[in-house]
């Protein structure tokens, strides 16, 4: 199954690249990829890691997912998906900061540990590439996005402070990952904003 979500993906991100870069999207997913592989996931969890993106991003739909793949990916890509973008609509409150809460408050209640699992590896493969750009060209790497950098702070300080507390009760591979993604964070923001 893994195989068959990656040449899926390099065709549903065909043209896609990572945001003010020539990156080619799929680096993103495969990163993802190999942090759920290294933390021993299971293969539903990777695959759902590959796929994290797909219904966000692409014309494709979550019931394509859970027919292509199965039941349980489908419900894995939800989880880790921002509601408004799974379904497709436009309707309700849209703003960067209103869909930043959603994933903060689906991430401090969400029973499904292996949903965190995806979650966590691909908010550490955004903190480790935020880290690296941000090096490189400074703090004008901040205008590349929709929130500046103290909206940044504000939801990497919040995603860390909630996937470590949900890592502890968890274990691991959950509170690796949520260490390994606190480490980053302080790198990123060495003094608090």
């Amino acid at each position: 199954m893994i195989f068959k979500a990656i040449r899926f993906v390099a065709d549903a991100h065909e043209g896609h690249f990572r945001k003010g870069t020539n990156i080619p999207y799929i680096s993103h997913l495969i990163n993802v990829m190999k942090i759920l592989c290294e933390n021993q996931c299971k293969e539903e969890v990777i695959v759902a890691g590959i796929l994290h993106d797909v219904v966000e991003d692409t014309p494709v739909t979550i019931e394509e997912v859970a027919s292509r793949f199965d039941k349980r990916v489908a419900e894995l890509v939800a989880g880790a998906s921002e509601q408004v973008k799974l379904n497709k609509t436009e309707s309700g409150d849209t703003s960067w900061r209103s869909r930043k809460k959603h994933t903060l408050e689906h991430l401090e209640n969400s029973p499904d540990i292996d949903s965190l699992l995806v979650s966590c590896a691909d908010k550490l493969d955004n903190a480790q590439a935020i880290k690296h750009d941000l090096l490189k060209e400074g703090d004008t790497f901040w205008s590349r996005f929709n929130a500046g950098k103290e909206d940044q702070y504000w939801y990497y300080k919040s995603l860390t402070d909630i996937l470590l507390k949900r890592g502890l009760e968890a274990g691991n591979p959950l509170l690796s990952m949520a260490r390994e993604l606190e480490k980053v964070v302080a790198e990123i923001f060495p003094k608090p904003l």
